[in-house]
């Protein structure tokens, strides 16, 4: 049997794309394998009149897509893993009042926050930046401050919230390519980083 695997399928018109294709081609023509299996995910999604005896996808499984940005509209990928947790505080800051380690972020006006049993810790990504969504009933509100170990802010705005509404950090419509993308990193990563304290449920 003979396998490769793309080096630039997240990246549709890379030029490398089609000389890999090519060449797989012509070793599978010069040799007599029983198997052959070029694609994954990616591939399987962009170049599917490549398949040969088998497909290896990966984090489409996880209903992931896996190009450089959020593609699941056009795949009709279903996110299949959820990472939740909720809210332990809400509280109203003054203006000028800084949010998290470092004082990253600064209140401009009376900001109601919510403060979220997840950090570092759990596997939630430090880097994620000011604005890095998070869904809290409904609706996506952005990350403010710097993440710490066991906790995270959001700015609630004018969301109707309070202490125990579930927060889901990505997941159904929250999904972790965004997160990824505004974090700075990869779904795989982020995927990859949940830590061992994080119950783990299947259903």
């Amino acid at each position: 049997s003979i396998m490769s695997h793309f080096a630039n399928a997240d990246d549709l018109i890379h030029p490398l794309n089609a000389q890999q294709i090519s060449r797989f081609a012509r070793v599978c023509s010069s040799n007599q394998f029983e198997q052959a299996s070029l694609l994954n995910s990616a591939g399987v999604i962009n170049f599917p009149d490549e398949a040969s005896d088998f497909v290896r996808p990966g984090i489409m499984l996880y209903g992931i897509s896996p190009q450089n940005s959020s593609e699941t509209k056009r795949t009709n990928l279903r996110a299949v893993m959820t990472f939740k947790s909720r809210l332990l505080s809400v509280k109203t800051l003054a203006t000028g009042h800084g949010v998290g380690y470092g004082s990253t972020f600064v209140c401009s006006k009376p900001t109601t926050i919510g403060v979220i049993a997840c950090g570092y810790g759990d596997g939630y990504p430090r880097h994620a930046s000011n604005g890095t969504p998070v869904l809290i009933n409904g609706l996506i509100v952005p990350l403010i401050g710097r993440v710490s170990m066991d906790l995270l802010a959001v700015d609630l705005g004018e969301l109707p919230a309070e202490v125990g509404d579930e927060v889901i950090l990505w997941g159904a419509g929250n999904p972790v390519e965004e997160v990824a993308k505004a974090a700075g990193t990869i779904a795989y990563e982020l995927c990859c980083g949940i830590l061992p304290r994080v119950e783990r449920v299947v259903v």
